[in-house]
Order: C-alpha cells, then structure tokens, then sequence
C-alpha cells in the first residue's frame, strides 16, 4: 500500500477537459500580530487620537452610575432596616451582602435604561447617510464551524447581493473562514463555493480558507486571516454564521470608520429575526421591544469607550493586529488557555491602544438569530459562562479604561448573579426555618431573659419587594412606552392591544423561566469553579424541537428541587410559600416549558393571532427573504448531506478543485506517523470499492484522508461496484 500511495499522482484539471479552478484565497498580505501583554503596559506608548480630546459622557454617567449608586444604598438601608428588629445574626448580616449584590446589579440597569429611554424620546438619533464615494478596502469574513452550508453561503450571496446594489461592491472582498471539523461539512462547504462563484460570476471575489487544526477556536480563526491576508484590507467587517446585514449598514459602517481616525472597532445593534419556536419568539419580541432602549443608554454612558460582541462590526485590521493579538493565559482550562470571550478582551486591547469603540444604535440592517429552544440556550450559556469567568484573570490588566473593567464586570455578574441569587433564596429560608422550628443558639451580649429570635419588618420588607419589582420590570415598561409612541414600531408589533398583550405574556414567560436560568447558570458557574472545560459544539439554530427525553434528563433535577422547595416552604410558613411561589412555579412546569416553549407549532400559533410579533416578522427584511431562499435552494440541491468521500469519487472536476484548494502538503519526518493518517491507508487497502471505503473509514480518518492529495489518488481509483465474482 505504501507504494502505491507513493506512485499514485493527484489527477489534474486538464486530464478532465476543465479549467483550472480559480485559487480559493487571494495572495497572502500578511500582517504582524504579535501576543499582547496583559500586565505589563507603557502608557507613553498609547496612541494619541487625532480629536484633540476624547469628551466623556460624564452627564449619562453621573446618571448611570450615580443613580444606580443611590438606588442601591437606598435599598441596602431599606433592607437593613427589615431585618434589624431583635437584632442582626450572621445570617441576616448574609442576607443583606446577598441582597446588596443582586440589588445593585438590577439598580445600575435601571439607571441605564433610564438615559436610553430619555435618549429615545427626546433625542432620537438619526441613521447615518450613505456615502457617495468610499476610499478603502473592506474584507468581509465570516468565520464558520460545522455549519449547514446552505444556510452560510444563502445569507452570504444575500448579502453580497444587496451590497453589490449600493453602487459600492468594487471596495469590498469576501471571505468565508472555515473552521469545520466535519470532513463532509468541509466538502459541502466548498461545493457550496464553487457554486456561488458560477452564481455570482467571475468578477465576484468571494474567497474561502479551510484550516486543518481550529487553534484558539473563532478568535484564532479571525487572527489567522489578519495575519495572513490582512495587510489588503483598510478595516474588516466581522460576522457570524447567524449573521444578516444589509449592503448600506455595511457600507455605512465603511464610510463611518473612513471619517473617524480614531475609530478602532464600530459596533452595530443586531435585531433578532428569522425565529418561530415560542422560546425564540419571547428572546425575538424582547430583544426588538426592550433592546433599543438597553442598547442606547449603554451607548450614552459608555461613549467611545465602548464595547465588542463579536460580530456585526466593523474593525480596523492593522490596528486589530498591532493591538488585539490575543495571549494564553498560564495554567490550563477552565481559567487558563486560549481567551474564549475573545470579543471583549479585543475591544478592551483596542481601547487601551488609544482608538474609540463605539456603538450605532440606531444603524438600521443588522440582523442576527437566536437559539431556538431553553436547552439550547442552556448549551450556549456554558460556553460563554466559562469565557466571562476567564475574565476575572483579565480584569487587572494594565492600562485598561475604567469603562472597560465595567465592561467585563458586567459580563461576569451575568452569570455570578445567579448563584448569589440562589444563595439569597437558601438563606432567607434557612432564617424561616430558625425561627419557625430551632431553638436559637445566639443571646444578645446584654442580659435579657429570652434569647434574640429572628424576626423582620414585615411591611418594610413588602414595601421593598415592590420597589425590587418594579426596578426589575422598569426597562421592560420603557421599551413598551417607546414602542407605543413610535408609530412604525407600534403598528409592527399589531397595534397598541396586542403590543400590551404580548408585553405582559413576556414578562409572565420571563418571570417563570428566570428560576430555570438561574439553577442552569449556578450549574455552569461552579461546573467551571471545579475546574471543568467546556467543550465547542455548534450551535443548533433550527427551530427543530428537542426529544422530550432529553428535556426531562436535564430539566429532572429542577423540578424536584421545586417540589422539595414547594413542600418545605408550606410546612415552615404558608406566607414563605406565597412569596417563593414563582421560583417555585417556574422549577416545577420546568420540563413542560422547556418543551412547550421549544415547539415550532406553539410558536406559530402565537404568530397567527398576533402576538409577539415583531415589525421585522410583519414585514420581512428584503434581505431575509431573500437569504431564506437561496438556502433553501442550495439545501435542495443536497450540499448539506452528501458524503464527502463519494463526491471526491463521483465528480472529477470537483476533486481536482478541491486539491487545488488545499494548502502545500506538510513535510512529514521519519517516525512520525499520525493514526489517522494510518488507519486511512490501511482501510484503503482493504477496501474493494468506493462502498467499502465509505462505510469503515471514520471521520478524523476522513478529514485526514481529504487533506492529503496522495490518498485522495488512491479513493478516486476504486471501483463505484465491485467485480462479478468477487
């Protein structure tokens, strides 16, 4: 066998009467990305910015910050005085720590939906206008892992197409970086290619890079672009595999960054579209009713020392590569190796660098989705729990701007306030159950004839729940307001009755899913504390339904606990029952809900009578229509199933573009032998046809088998049959 993988000659695409595939990727210009360093920073190196100075928005966030400030020690007195009647124990001294955490976090966001709500009504910003000419070059990347290629390359033509009609296509590459793993996704990813470009015709620079190993997963992926080819390009606009953006948001951010030296990193507002399940039609009409409002007072506060999420934005390239090259943090996952939250450190880099990062809020045509199902947010969460826990180790990094560290302050809370939370809930039941049912064990230093029971100020303490309450659901009743004023808004949501109807249906879904997210987060963050590293799987983005067997073995847990809760708050004090009621309610239908609020049907039905829609669903985005069916197209013609092996075998054309496109062979040394590889060449020895071939080698085995244009030669000369006889 060796010998014949020795002999064997990759075949050419003359030998098949057919042109030669145009190169997948343009001349490499590389760029220098060198690892930054995280403790160690010379201010005197800082880029000075060519706006004389950078004016903070010290009004949002005096009001911000300074609101959210006195609310919370308005709440820590106010809670204070509920439980100080017969003296504070260490528990209640716990509680109040507890209550003093989450009570802030919940305070500073209402601060801040505040200046976003004032910001809207009174001075709404205007979107940008197009530009008449555009000077630079734009790369526009979207990095991919193991995703259905009908989905990527439909949203990708849809969006070349649009951008193509501004007038401005001749300033703009394309670029699809894989980081597929599947060796069949693989395959289908570059059919999907080869047919895009005979779609689009030859003028179109539409580009795609395979790597073999995805080192540092999508920041590596991105890295390995800027480092290679970013030198061609003046800036790139970042996307993800969910993403839409219409061709004037792309080139308005162009033109954005061409006016503003000092603009490092442009963040867009995504809305969520394309949803159908009743999970995602709630986080869709949230995210669209309540968003705007959220997103434009961190806008105002944060100014120009904004933030990153990763994907529809437009970024400097060889400031990102000066700057942004990201280090290994020392020790070994959960906490150390490669940055996984990648998107706030880079933006944190750039700032420290001396360029802005800012947001567009009210840049119209960003579009991106959301996981379909409770379970499939529960499986992303983990992901991103792990990469903002990491950032505790990032945190103290020199020369970082205060903003920045709120910036990463505030992604940790997200998810360390679950677990406080929880803790809140354990130990005010605990302090029930003491004085319902144990003899205390603690008497005031005094003398006294009685010992010290706990007890607290019962209206005080509904008086401050109140106020809690409506801290937490005010963003939720300011996004209502805008939505109800702004008549466009108002009327693709189906009116004002049915706007109010869907609102207080969301708020009633959040207020019973937020217990399971609270026991799911808890879950993930001390999975992490203990050391455990997540894994990167893609993400599920159909709105295909979960088995009910798997929602009943990862909701099982939370529904006994609500019923153990249920029955220990009744026997300890009826009035504890009342006051858990919707933790506990939203723990004990936790099976059901996951699996009702995942149905494409249940979420459908909503559609039909008007409820949680969106302006975006009642009116489609051009855009979006036309995505959507230019991936049903090409999953119609069967890119997303089809065995890579076979199609190698069967179209000849395509296994000689597919060699073209693979990089130069690596030098193998003497001894050293990778299994895959190995077991490839043996069971190609074995096997009599294509049949045998495809059904015993695996799929590392594949992925090395396709890398390697020696063993291809050898797949393409078995017999489709086998011999008579035989």
């Amino acid at each position: 066998m060796d010998d014949i993988i020795e002999t064997a000659s990759p075949p050419s695409p003359a030998a098949h009467g057919a042109p030669a595939p145009a190169p997948a990727m343009p001349e490499e210009s590389p760029l220098a990305m060198p690892a930054q360093k995280l403790y160690r920073f010379d201010a005197a190196t800082e880029r000075r910015p060519f706006a004389r100075k950078m004016r903070a928005p010290w009004l949002s966030r005096l009001v911000t910050f300074g609101g959210g400030l006195a609310l919370t020690v308005w709440g820590g007195y106010e809670m204070y005085r509920v439980i100080d009647v017969g003296g504070i124990t260490f528990l209640k001294w716990a509680l109040l720590v507890l209550f003093l955490a989450n009570f802030s976090w919940i305070a500073l966001s209402f601060s801040a939906s505040i200046v976003g709500f004032l910001h809207l009504l009174f001075a709404r910003p205007k979107p940008p206008e197009p530009p008449e000419k555009l000077n630079s070059r734009t790369a526009v990347i979207m990095p991919i892992y193991n995703e259905a290629p009908s989905r990527v390359f439909g949203a990708l033509q849809a969006i070349h197409e649009d951008l193509e009609a501004t007038g401005h296509g001749a300033g703009f590459d394309w670029f699809m970086l894989s980081d597929s793993t599947d060796p069949d996704v693989w395959i289908a990813e570059e059919r999907a290619l080869i047919a895009l470009r005979q779609r689009l015709g030859p003028r179109a620079r539409i580009y795609y890079r395979h790597r073999a190993r995805n080192v540092a997963r999508k920041a590596g992926n991105v890295g390995d672009f800027v480092a290679r080819w970013g030198g061609a390009y003046d800036q790139m606009v970042v996307l993800d595999a969910d993403s839409l953006m219409t061709g004037q948001a792309i080139v308005a951010l162009a033109a954005a960054m061409e006016a503003d030296p000092d603009a490092g990193i442009i963040q867009t507002l995504p809305l969520i579209i394309n949803r159908n399940t009743l999970f995602a039609r709630v986080q869709q009409f949230a995210a669209r009713i309540y968003g705007p409002v959220i997103a434009d007072g961190l806008s105002c506060w944060m100014g120009r020392d904004g933030n990153y999420w990763g994907h529809n934005a437009i970024i400097r390239t060889k400031a990102f590569a000066a700057h942004c090259g990201l280090p290994h943090l020392k020790g070994k996952p959960p906490f150390g190796g490669h940055i996984l939250s990648h998107d706030f450190v880079e933006a944190a880099l750039m700032r420290r660098a001396g360029y802005s990062v800012y947001m567009l809020p009210s840049l119209p045509g960003s579009y991106e989705e959301c996981p379909p199902s409770l379970i499939d947010v529960a499986a992303r969460d983990r992901r991103w729990c792990q990469g903002n826990l990491q950032h505790i180790r990032v945190l103290p990094a020199k020369g970082l701007a205060l903003a920045t560290r709120q910036h990463f302050v505030t992604g940790i809370m997200a998810y360390v306030a679950s677990p406080l939370w929880l803790a809140q809930l354990l130990i005010g039941i605990v302090i029930v159950l003491q004085a319902s049912y144990i003899r205390p064990e603690y008497f005031s230093k005094e003398f006294a004839l009685f010992p010290t029971w706990p007890r607290f100020d019962a209206e005080r303490s509904l008086e401050l729940f109140i106020v809690t309450m409506a801290v937490l659901l005010a963003p939720k009743l300011f996004g209502l307001i805008v939505a109800l004023f702004d008549g466009p808004t108002r009327r693709g949501a189906g009116g004002a009755i049915r706007l109010l109807f869907s609102t207080l249906f969301e708020v009633l879904m959040s207020a019973l899913l937020a217990p399971i997210m609270m026991m799911v987060h808890a879950g993930h963050v001390l999975h992490i504390l203990f050391g455990f590293d997540t894994g990167w799987e893609p993400q599920r983005r159909d709105d295909g339904s979960v088995p009910f067997k798997s929602i009943m073995r990862r909701h099982r847990d939370h529904v006994i606990l609500g019923v153990i809760s249920l029955v220990a708050a009744l026997l300890i004090s009826p009035s504890l029952a009342a006051w858990m009621s919707p933790t506990i309610a939203g723990l004990i239908l936790a099976i059901l809900l996951s699996w009702g609020t995942g149905l494409k049907s249940v979420g459908m039905a909503f559609r039909r009578i008007g409820l949680l829609t969106t302006p975006e669903e009642r009116a489609p985005p051009p855009i979006a229509t036309r995505a959507n069916a230019l991936s049903e197209e090409l999953a119609s013609e069967g890119f997303d199933k089809a065995d890579g092996l076979r199609v190698l075998h069967a179209d000849p054309h395509f296994c000689a573009a597919h060699q073209a496109f693979l990089p130069p062979a690596p030098h193998h040394a003497r001894g050293d032998i990778a299994p895959e590889r190995a077991m490839a060449i043996a069971k190609l020895g074995e096997a009599r046809t294509i049949e045998e071939a495809s059904a015993w080698i695996q799929r590392k085995e594949r992925a090395a088998l396709m890398h390697d244009r020696a063993l291809i030669a050898v797949l393409v000369r078995l017999p489709a049959e086998s011999s008579a006889g035989e």
